[in-house]
């Protein structure tokens, strides 16, 4: 909820002005580090509970195992015991002070060139002694961007040798080249999709979750970039891949922390990002965990998975973004109404009818993009969406009103000669 906001008059020739621009909004989707987890239209960020299943969900199932257990491959502790690491994929929060340094890729045509700010005793997945996949992740708070790096060493010098790497903008729904790797086999960026202690303890997972199967498909679907595979036969299931649990899958007599997870499951789903062991969903080692809780997930089956299509939230394939990117950002006639529509960054847009604009749901304003409403009556439905960066400037004439989603507090209705001043870098009307 806003918190209360004071009044000021006005501005001239019968002029009102509020700006919507840091304080003020719930924030957009997951967050983390103080920034958003990716814009909250992007796939990952996106509802896919009421979507068709897709054709081959049956064989897809079948081939990751339809009587194989769901696995937490996150928790407290270390494993193997006494000789083993963290269990899950650690990341790192740093700042502007963070000194960059070289990073030696083994893919570099395929990987985003350094430096990368990365301190010399980053979490490495599995541990210092690991011989996985040994993951390091980075969120830079300061420009929220993600840095990830795959079979990562450390040198003496401070600089790291990796397989590979790649730099995501948390900002952005911008996707790698086509064909591109990351530190993930599917091209994707690995943190959006981990279960988090946090996450779990607040009552709602806002995300897909990432997860493994032992054979996949020599393809990949959006939004995957990548594919890591010589198998051709349809039977198996491309990178990139969504399922969900089943609506039926009943809830009740799971523990209150398991059921978070489930019904981020249902109503997210979870994306296929690498080869590994079948329905091994990824998460944040983190000594709140109660591993005991964790293995009740064990009780989840393949069969309870059906395989998503989400082909109709596809918007641009260079994009992860859900919904549809706007020309003018303004609908012909008296009474405009902007729907599914994303500002793009750098765009600037002065929308003026002459009756009303009523704006969302699926509306975002990306960063750096500035729109004006201006007009006798401007509705801000839920699901309106400045993300950090984004201005949003209304007007209307002497006597209008502006009408505000349920989330806002009170005053409900604010005239021209009294407008409560709005400044807000990002926020979501839901």
């Amino acid at each position: 909820m806003l918190p209360p906001l004071p009044h000021r008059l006005g501005l001239g020739l019968g002029l009102a002005v509020f700006l919507i621009g840091v304080s003020g909004f719930t924030p957009a989707g997951p967050q983390i580090a103080g920034c958003s987890l990716l814009p909250a239209d992007n796939i990952w960020n996106v509802a896919v509970d009421t979507l068709p299943v897709d054709a081959r969900s049956a064989a897809y199932v079948d081939t990751i195992g339809s009587d194989v257990s769901v696995h937490a491959d996150f928790g407290s502790g270390i494993w193997p015991p006494q000789t083993g690491g963290p269990i899950g994929i650690p990341f790192v929060e740093v700042g502007a002070a963070q000194p960059r340094v070289a990073v030696y890729f083994l893919y570099d045509e395929e990987s985003d060139p350094g430096p990368y700010p990365i301190p010399p005793a980053a979490p490495i997945e599995g541990g210092d002694s690991a011989t996985g996949d040994r993951h390091v992740l980075v969120v830079d708070r300061s420009d929220c961007v993600l840095y990830e790096l795959f079979s990562a060493y450390p040198l003496m010098d401070g600089s790291w040798e990796a397989g590979s790497g790649a730099r995501f903008d948390l900002l952005s729904n911008d996707l790698r080249p086509a064909g591109w790797t990351s530190a993930d086999a599917a091209g994707l960026p690995i943190l959006p999709g981990l279960v988090r202690y946090d996450e779990v303890a607040s009552g709602e997972i806002r995300h897909a979750l990432r997860f493994t199967a032992p054979q996949t498909r020599r393809d990949y679907v959006w939004p995957a970039r990548h594919f890591a595979s010589s198998l051709s036969e349809p039977r198996y299931p491309p990178m990139g891949q969504r399922f969900r649990l089943r609506s039926d899958f009943p809830l009740a007599g799971f523990s209150s922390e398991a059921q978070v997870i489930l019904q981020a499951l249902k109503t997210y789903g979870m994306l296929l990002a690498d080869n590994g062991s079948a329905w091994y969903l990824s998460g944040v080692p983190d000594e709140r965990w109660d591993n005991d809780v964790l293995r009740e997930l064990r009780q989840v089956r393949g069969a309870d998975f059906e395989a998503v299509d989400v082909s109709s939230l596809l918007r641009d394939a260079d994009s992860a973004g859900t919904s549809d990117v706007a020309t003018d950002g303004c609908p012909p006639g008296p009474a405009a109404v902007v729907q599914n529509v994303t500002y793009p960054s750098g765009s600037v847009t002065d929308c003026q009818v002459p009756a009303s604009i009523t704006a969302g749901p699926g509306v975002l304003l990306a960063s750096g993009s500035e729109v004006t409403y201006d007009a006798p009556l401007v509705i801000l439905a839920n699901g309106f969406t400045v993300a950090a960066g984004g201005l949003l400037e209304l007007l209307a004439n002497a006597g209008a009103r502006a009408r505000e989603p349920s989330r806002w507090t009170p005053p409900r209705k604010l005239t021209a000669a009294k407008r409560p001043p709005l400044r807000a870098r990002s926020g979501n009307l839901r």
